[in-house]
């Protein structure tokens, strides 16, 4: 009952200041926007334009499926956990990312004559809110950070440069990203939780070497 009311003490305040930065977030929209028009280049967005192709959900989830791979054929039961783990998460944040795309059903800045949100919609030119793209990727690399810090620190600028490429090629509004990140983030510490308490006992000592 304690851990439950401390839990709740942290989560109200994390809330709380989610909702003010979504809220600000399309404020930024406009002016994002904008600087990304003025600093378009040919090289810049077919580069972009490949970062967005593998930074989908597909490229995330095959990753983590050949690492659980790798760790099963080496016996770390621990790296397999953690792998399959991204993929749970990725799958948590895609089907929330779903339900919250196609009831907002926002249109996505190319999308002139009819700008905002729509109500439900289950075609992609309406599917702008949250970026699915960054959801996906955050919730793989958010767990990641979870389970092995310097690691996911590591790697902390491949979500970023993913969420980058959405706004550059004009995929998403500011907002849309910062929403993506949140719903990763969310389903990334909900799976974590899950597995790190139910499938792992974190108090045992690595000695897979793989940390």
């Amino acid at each position: 009952m304690v851990k439950r009311g401390r839990g709740l003490r942290l989560w109200l305040p994390l809330a709380l200041l989610a909702a003010l930065v979504l809220f600000g977030s399309f404020y930024c929209d406009g002016a994002v926007e904008a600087w990304m028009s003025r600093h378009q280049h040919a090289g810049m967005t077919a580069f972009m334009k490949r970062v967005s192709w593998w930074g989908d959900w597909p490229a995330h989830v095959l990753a983590a499926l050949l690492g659980a791979a790798v760790a099963f054929a080496c016996g770390s039961r621990r790296w397999m956990m953690i792998f399959l783990a991204l993929v749970m998460a990725c799958a948590v944040a895609g089907a929330i990312n779903r339900v919250i795309k196609i009831s907002a059903g926002r249109s996505r800045p190319l999308v002139k004559e009819d700008v905002g949100f729509n109500g439900p919609r289950f075609t992609s030119r309406y599917n702008s809110f949250p970026s699915g793209h960054t959801a996906a990727t955050t919730a793989v690399f958010a767990t990641l950070l979870l389970a092995r810090r310097r690691i996911g620190l590591a790697l902390l600028p491949v979500p970023l440069l993913i969420a980058f490429s959405r706004l550059y090629l004009s995929a998403h509004h500011f907002s849309d990203v910062v929403g993506g990140f949140m719903v990763g983030i969310f389903a990334a510490g909900v799976t974590w939780h899950f597995i790190s308490t139910r499938m792992l006992d974190t108090r045992v000592p690595r000695r897979d070497g793989l940390g």
